[in-house]
């Protein structure tokens, strides 16, 4: 589900020949790029609404197939305007597989291991990132080797759609069209359990299976009344649901300001220092840098159900301060010692690997009440597609307001803050089933 959306990140060395085919400027061939993310916005946007009508497995299907619909339109366009359409296509896939891939993983798998296969969501963006940048060392050179970059999605996202449609629906969302009247009580409770069967690979008629579902059902029915089976627009800022959101979109929101959208921009001109100085070298870096992003993510996979959620997020973002102040000094006073930087650089990338990057997003996903769990993630994608964007776009006119020494004393300071609000805010949820940490954190 989380392998695709990367893959169409092109290597920054394949952003010379892409112009000169395209007979672009940079202004307005980065524009272009920048459409994924409007397009992921304007994704998160419209499943606030209709998430719950299509349910987990039709959200990610429809993700598929706009993934390779944009794939497709990005290798083949012909000029900048078709190549500005395929990434909206692309963008709009990543808003709908970034709402829906940790909400059906949170709502089928045990509670014991949903820690480990929902930050198996980040290790395959990180996989696919890798993937991107090893296409993109040996396209480097290739006059349209660009195509190939983005091209290579379509098939990834194939077998996607195709791997998504085999999937029964998620149990927890038949029983929440039951519980909102969408249909007959039996019918959609004896789905339920067909479809916790197979994910469980019990037989047919399974009484464990009955079981659980019928104990999710009770749990389910307590949070509806007859007069208001489906909440109002605002319900995801009221009580519980808003002290959920509080959590989910505050982890998302320190996840960008602190600076991960803005930290790698240096790391070309940090590793020129060091010595890589050629396109070639660059990217060759960026691949090194993959591999070592993929190891950090695969520590935080092995462990995150072991020390739990609340340790990985309040040493790895220490960590992430650190690297800050330690980035900050470079730029200011230890200018002659490049390694400081690479290291720097290397601490940032490996504590946001252990901490942010897995663990925010398993949060969003756990956190919320069934009941509001599709609004309620669909606002924690718009808050961080949201704050990726300004903090994107404001970095430029920070970096020449301030210079790099203050921007990334700014960073660590807000990482600081991100630290509070994680041991005074954020609970731990080991071990605990969506319904208990429904029950025993939110009321």
């Amino acid at each position: 589900m989380t392998l695709v959306p990367p893959l169409a990140l092109p290597s920054h060395c394949s952003r010379p020949s892409l112009v000169a085919q395209l007979g672009s400027t940079f202004r307005l061939f980065s524009l272009a790029l920048c459409g994924s993310l409007y397009g992921a916005l304007l994704g998160s946007i419209l499943v606030y609404s209709i998430a719950d009508f299509l349910g987990r497995k039709r959200e990610l299907i429809i993700a598929a197939v706009l993934y390779a619909l944009g794939a497709l339109t990005t290798a083949y366009a012909p000029g900048l305007g078709v190549l500005l359409v395929g990434r909206l296509l692309y963008g709009l896939g990543i808003g709908l597989a970034m709402h829906g891939a940790p909400l059906y993983i949170a709502e089928t798998c045990p509670s014991q291991i949903r820690g480990t296969l929902i930050s198996l969501k980040e290790l395959f963006i990180v996989l696919g990132i890798l993937l991107g940048y090893f296409v993109g060392s040996f396209q480097i050179n290739a006059v349209g080797g660009w195509r190939y970059m983005y091209g290579l999605s379509a098939p990834l996202a194939l077998l996607m759609g195709i791997g998504m449609w085999s999937l029964p629906p998620s149990p927890r969302w038949l029983l929440l069209r039951a519980v909102q009247g969408k249909g007959s009580l039996q019918e959609y409770k004896e789905q339920a359990i067909s479809a916790l069967g197979k994910l469980r690979r019990r037989p047919p008629g399974d009484k464990l299976s009955e079981r659980q579902i019928e104990d999710t059902l009770v749990s389910l029915k307590s949070s509806y009344t007859d007069e208001k089976s489906e909440g109002s627009f605002l319900e995801v800022f009221q009580g519980p649901n808003l002290k959920a959101f509080i959590i989910g979109g505050g982890l998302v929101l320190f996840q960008q300001i602190t600076g991960q959208p803005s930290v790698l921009y240096y790391a070309g001109p940090i590793l020129q220092s060091a010595g890589f100085s050629a396109a070639a070298d660059a990217t060759r870096v960026s691949v090194v840098i993959g591999v070592f992003k993929l190891v950090m993510t695969w520590i935080a996979v092995a462990k995150v159900d072991d020390l739990g959620r609340r340790p990985l997020l309040i040493g790895g973002v220490c960590g992430i301060a650190l690297s800050l102040l330690l980035l900050s000094a470079y730029y200011k006073i230890l200018g002659g010692f490049p390694l400081v930087a690479v290291s720097a650089l290397l601490l940032y990338v490996g504590c946001y690997q252990i901490s942010f990057g897995p663990i925010s997003w398993l949060m969003v996903s756990e956190i919320f009440p069934l009941r509001t769990r599709g609004r309620g993630i669909s606002l924690a994608v718009l808050t961080n597609f949201g704050s990726n964007a300004i903090v994107t776009f404001a970095f430029s006119p920070l970096k020449e307001l301030l210079g790099a020494e203050n921007i990334f004393l700014l960073f660590a300071a807000i990482a600081f803050l991100a630290v509070l609000f994680i041991v005074r805010t954020v609970p731990e949820t080991k071990g605990l089933s969506l319904e208990e940490i429904e029950s025993k954190i939110l009321k």
